[in-house]
């Protein structure tokens, strides 16, 4: 299965070139920021733009304008993958927020799916479940996502309205901890209340989304595409901003990689009777004998594999297995 392209290999850097940071890309050009701060369009060589969010390049200035000469190493790259394309998030990044609600609904095959994909990256996520006034309906999704404070992932409750005093607001300062001194991705599909979040913990952002798509003359809102914001004069810390997402695509993960990035079913690994087993039908699974005792409703106290993400499981094995038979 095809991953995304790398950075080309090219000779250390000339004397001219000067090091930047991608914070926003839209088409064939980008924009990156120097180190004293000046943002230019650059557009990188090749015929095929290999920058995203998050690469620190070296680049060369022209008279207005720059090109990207080199993409530096990078430390990660968050993507997903479906049948005709991939969509490359940002590099380089610390963590990812991802947000849900209680309203509308999270799809936890949805959740599940971009947690594998953080895996696979070696990127910490913190779920954030919003919404947090609306009863009964957060209870309900709070109970959702036991299992996954279970399996060791940061989950944190937020009550975060747009128009309102921030006395109105719950768990920000419990969250700005979080993020503090770090690159963030926030992550999560339409209608959850991303945009509310990137404006109340970056007040400028609107003014620079219109400095953003002036600048890149794309002529549509930066939630199109991913955009990078600082939020202290420091830069230290930073929210990167996706555009929200109904289908996340795993066709760069193989099927027999599920089980380990998967942290509850990594768990239970190690003990099954065959060396290749797809913990799905072969006897002597040490996987599905701790599925088996999952008979209990989810709770903090959970089993370590509950009945629904082991269907998870089945479900994108299935999926992954088929794309591969073509």
């Amino acid at each position: 299965m095809s991953r995304p392209a790398k950075p080309p290999a090219q000779p250390a850097a000339a004397s001219h070139l000067k090091p930047g940071l991608v914070v926003a890309s839209f088409g064939r050009h980008c924009l990156v920021e120097s180190a004293d701060g000046e943002r230019r369009i650059c557009h990188p060589r090749g015929k095929k733009s290999q920058v995203v969010v998050g690469d620190r390049v070296q680049w060369s200035a022209s008279t207005d304008e720059g090109s990207v000469e080199r993409v530096d190493e990078r430390r990660n790259l968050f993507y997903r993958q479906d049948e005709l394309r991939t969509k490359s998030f940002a590099a380089n990044l610390d963590q990812i927020l991802m947000l849900v609600a209680a309203d509308p609904e999270f799809s936890e095959r949805q959740l599940a799916r971009a947690l594998i994909a953080a895996e696979a990256q070696n990127i910490p996520v913190i779920v954030v479940l919003n919404k947090s006034d609306l009863q009964p309906a957060f209870d309900r999704s709070w109970a959702r996502l036991a299992p996954y404070r279970h399996m060791g992932v940061d989950v944190m409750p937020l009550r975060l309205k747009a128009a309102t005093a921030a006395s109105s607001e719950a768990g920000v300062e419990d969250l700005l901890q979080k993020l503090n001194g770090k690159s963030t991705l926030i992550l999560g599909p339409s209608g959850v209340g991303k945009s509310t979040l990137v404006n109340r913990l970056v007040p400028h952002a609107a003014a620079l989304t219109g400095e953003i798509s002036r600048a890149l003359n794309s002529g549509k809102h930066t939630t199109t595409s991913t955009t990078w914001y600082w939020t202290d004069d420091s830069k230290q810390t930073a929210l990167i901003d996706s555009p929200g997402f109904q289908e996340f695509g795993l066709n760069h993960i193989e099927p027999m990689q599920l089980a380990q990035l998967m942290p509850d079913m990594r768990a239970a690994l190690g003990n099954c009777r065959f060396y290749n087993c797809t913990h799905l039908h072969e006897p002597g699974c040490s996987v599905r004998d701790q599925v088996a005792k999952a008979d209990e409703p989810p709770s903090d106290t959970a089993p370590a594999i509950g009945a629904n993400r082991y269907q998870i499981y089945g479900e994108l094995f299935a999926e992954l297995s088929d794309k591969r038979r073509y």
